[in-house]
């Protein structure tokens, strides 16, 4: 989707930053740090709350607000990062998406495909910019993991294996569905990221071992197949303590040509019998040459696509196929029978032209 560019005047990009919790705080220290971003205000419903989390910045005269458009016709902010509680993304992102604004947003884009799929007719209506920061694209070793599975010739499978045992407390040890819908979007994107190929299909399990913390089902296993019949293993836990995997999990890719492993930290290995390896690029090899990581990575792609006019990996219409392989994995278990991601789709675009309520909005979901 094209959208509309800011006048690249080498200036910095006035950023309004909506939520001024952990994660908000997060993004704060990564947007005063960036030479290309102006953070000119913060919206949250809690001023108070907004007020302290600048004091511990030093920037007690930023404005402060509980409007996204009111705040930026104040400022004269130029874009939005929307770092609200999931179930808020909807509502704070199609603000700022009719008021002229384009918006990066956390991930979950949406907390489900309907709802994704609005906000995507939304920036479609508006002309701007939506972006989710699925921020874990955003490691110099995962990039050097792509290019190697580019050199593996047709990929036959990919297995990932991820073990954690945190100990959250709080929301997390009630959730349904606790390990797919709060963690697993981080692999299921990442696997779209190293094949550049979408789902299509996906039979998955859930389950709860006897002695895990979490009420909801902390374990699950899945199968998906990708365009071409690639099959994507996912096995994962998040209450097995001992010889946990990286946060990013652990990968192995195996093609016609050879195979690829990597930790989730460290460098990727790849051997192919009889051939040669390609020299990666210094980008990818050279710790001295900048490579922005994480939210820093997300936000340095959103400024170069309001400045170039290039649409990022994971603008909302490619990261709703992500966001649909959590919804597709989820109704697997529930049901315990193989799911087309198709009819996901198919199902939640009936369901968002249901709920829509913008005549504009409503229009494009119809026309597809």
């Amino acid at each position: 989707m094209t959208h509309a560019l800011l006048a690249n005047t080498g200036a910095p990009v006035r950023i309004i930053l909506v939520g001024a919790g952990a994660m908000g705080q997060q993004w704060l220290r990564a947007l005063i740090a960036s030479p290309d971003a102006e953070i000119v205000g913060l919206v949250d419903l809690n001023l108070d709350a907004a007020r302290a989390a600048l004091a511990a910045t030093g920037l007690v005269d930023l404005p402060v607000g509980t409007s996204v458009s009111a705040l930026a016709a104040e400022t004269g902010a130029q874009a939005v990062v929307n770092v609200t509680v999931p179930v808020a993304h909807h509502a704070v992102s199609t603000e700022a998406l009719f008021a002229g604004l384009p918006v990066l947003c956390e991930k979950p884009i949406a907390p489900t495909v309907a709802t994704a799929l609005s906000l995507a007719a939304s920036a479609e209506a508006s002309g701007q910019l939506l972006m989710t920061s699925q921020s874990r694209r955003y490691y110099r070793a995962l990039a050097a993991l792509r290019a190697r599975v580019g050199e593996l010739g047709t990929v036959g499978t990919v297995s990932c294996e991820f073990a954690k045992a945190p100990r959250f407390g709080g929301f997390r040890d009630e959730m349904d569905h606790v390990l797919l819908v709060d963690m697993a979007i981080h692999q299921f994107d990442a696997v779209r990221y190293l094949l550049n190929l979408d789902p299509v299909a996906v039979y998955c399990e859930e389950y709860n071992p006897a002695w895990s913390w979490y009420a909801g089902d902390a374990n699950a296993a899945a199968v998906f197949e990708f365009e071409g019949g690639t099959r994507f293993v996912y096995s994962g836990s998040w209450c097995t303590p001992g010889a946990e995997t990286s946060w990013n999990g652990s990968w192995r890719i195996g093609g016609e040509h050879g195979t690829a492993l990597w930790d989730g930290e460290s460098a990727p290995s790849a051997e192919l019998p009889g051939l040669a390896l390609a020299a990666l690029p210094a980008s990818l090899t050279d710790s001295s040459i900048p490579f922005p990581e994480e939210i820093n990575g997300s936000l340095a792609e959103f400024i170069a696509a309001l400045r170039t006019g290039d649409v990022p990996d994971t603008e909302v219409h490619a990261n709703i196929h992500s966001l649909a392989m959590v919804e597709a994995a989820v109704l697997s278990a529930t049901r315990g029978s193989r799911v087309l991601l198709a009819d996901v789709l198919a199902e939640a675009r009936d369901a968002a032209i249901a709920a829509e309520i913008r005549s504009d909005v409503r229009d494009i979901l119809i026309r597809g």
